[in-house]
């Protein structure tokens, strides 16, 4: 869609991606979608006093996977709380990552040739699901609501790009290169009909050349489709404001499939809204000291969408990736994932070929001798008990470099 006259939109997208765990974040409830209401919970995750967060080693795992997938520098991190108040959320708060975030700095690259910035891409508990019954189906205007608690501390990381997209053509292409990725690193499954993966759009816009304009954040995008209709909408609802003198505000806003409209939630906050402070129930995370630069050295795995080999061979495309490896690498194997995506998976493993089948995508991390079990750990954490340090972080992270 083209805007009228000189305005152009700016986009920038918050994907949430439910990690592919056995477990949830912080207990040891099963991590599975489509279970009974509230039969996947425990003291922990319904935030019953005296209850205290474990934090799970695999989705630490995953989230180092993602960010050296997006070419992020995975550092020491924390946890905070973010405080509110919704019925889906049991606690008041959610265990989330503020000031230190596990991963930032990387980028994406689109079909198109364009380069879309990931500023973080940081660790946080899933809440627990509202449906809102009678009246509109929304929460202003329903009867009553029901709450199912089964999500409740699922492992999320949520990956925030820049404002770098400026039509809904990027953002949907950076959506389905994101997903292609999350799925092809064994992170996700990435079934947005499900809500493991979930986008939410900061749209703004501006006449070229300008400032960017205020913006206004649609929540939980929830398919292709979707994203694509809701911010062309809203670019040209903020243009229709502004051309008759209006004023844009700041805030969130619900997109409705049927009626192909956005309509405000609440205004949007800011991070000081929320009360951020250190979680006092989890230890940091460790710097990861140089592990990152092993991993890509030595695990070098790169995924190619076939989406970018439409055009041309794609045997040419996996020819000149797999030169590109043997000059570095010489001896070593490429191999090509067998799946609906049709990515070009390498790995570079000492070990091995190391070929990522849909059967066993869980597996990225389960490399040599690694255990096929999840563990809750406590991160970085003296052990005073036998008088040294236990650092985890990192034990395991050497082969899951993406380069």
């Amino acid at each position: 869609m083209s805007l009228p006259d000189d305005w152009e939109m700016v986009v920038g997208l918050e994907v949430h991606t439910e990690l592919k765990t056995t477990t949830k974040l912080f207990c040891g409830c099963a991590n599975r979608f489509g279970a009974e209401p509230n039969t996947l919970v425990c003291p922990v995750c319904l935030g019953l006093p005296g209850s205290l967060p474990v934090l799970n080693e695999r989705a630490v795992e995953l989230a180092m996977a993602i960010g050296f997938a997006l070419h992020c520098t995975v550092t020491a991190s924390t946890f905070h709380r973010k405080n509110y108040f919704y019925p889906d959320m049991p606690k008041d708060y959610q265990i989330s990552q503020y000031d230190q975030p596990i991963n930032v700095g990387g980028f994406l690259d689109l079909p198109d040739a364009s380069r879309v910035r990931i500023e973080r891409a940081h660790m946080e508990e899933d809440t627990g699901k509202s449906t809102h019954l009678g009246g509109t189906g929304r929460i202003h205007g329903a009867d009553r609501s029901l709450v199912d608690y089964n999500r409740s501390g699922v492992p999320l990381v949520e990956i925030v790009s820049g404002p770098d997209m400026t039509s809904s053509a990027q953002a949907r292409a950076y959506v389905s290169e994101l997903r292609s990725i999350l799925i092809a690193v064994g992170a996700s499954d990435g079934r947005m009909e499900e809500g493991s993966l979930r986008v939410d759009a900061n749209v703004s816009v501006r006449r070229a050349g300008e400032e960017l304009g205020t913006r206004c954040e649609i929540k939980n995008l929830n398919s292709l489709r979707s994203v694509a209709r809701a911010i062309d909408h809203e670019a040209s609802r903020q243009v229709g404001v502004l051309e008759a003198g209006g004023v844009i505000r700041q805030e969130t806003r619900h997109w409705d499939e049927n009626e192909e409209v956005t309509s405000t939630l609440r205004s949007k906050e800011e991070a000081e809204d929320y009360r951020y402070f250190r979680e006092p129930d989890l230890v940091d995370l460790a710097d990861p000291a140089g592990k990152q630069q092993d991993a890509v050295d030595h695990g070098a795995a790169k995924c190619i969408g076939k989406e970018h080999a439409i055009a041309g061979d794609a045997g040419a495309v996996e020819r000149a990736v797999a030169q590109r490896l043997q000059e570095r690498h010489a001896g070593q194997q490429v191999g090509r994932r067998r799946d609906d995506l049709d990515l070009l998976l390498v790995d570079l493993e000492p070990d091995g070929l190391f070929v990522l089948q849909p059967a066993d995508a869980d597996r990225i991390g389960q490399i040599g001798d690694a255990a096929e079990r999840e563990r809750h750990v406590d991160i970085g954490v003296a052990d005073d008990r036998a008088g040294r340090e236990r650092e985890l972080v990192g034990v395991r992270h050497q082969h899951l470099g993406i380069g």
